[in-house]
C-alpha cells in the first residue's frame, strides 16, 4: 500500500479535495457530491490545497538565559 504525504488516515474534507472549487468565498464540489457520514465516494486528497497552520508563538528569552554560570 502506498504511503501518502500526510499519512493514510486522512479525514475526508471538501477543503482539500481535488474536486473542490472555491469561487467568491463559496466552496463547492465540482463532482456534485456531499459528505455523508463523514465519507465521500469522490474524495481525492490533494496536499497542495491544504492550508498550513499558523506558526506557534516564539518564547521570550532574557539575558540570563544565555549566560554561563
Amino acid at each position: 500500500m502506498k504511503k501518502r504525504l500526510f499519512g493514510n488516515n486522512i479525514v475526508p474534507s471538501c477543503v482539500y479535495c481535488t474536486h473542490s472549487k472555491k469561487e467568491g468565498g463559496t466552496q463547492y464540489c465540482d463532482a456534485h457530491k456531499t459528505l455523508k457520514n463523514g465519507k465521500c465516494r469522490k474524495f481525492d486528497y490533494n496536499p497542495i490545497m491544504r492550508e498550513p497552520k499558523g506558526m506557534a508563538p516564539l518564547k521570550t528569552y532574557t539575558k540570563e538565559d544565555f549566560s554561563l554560570k
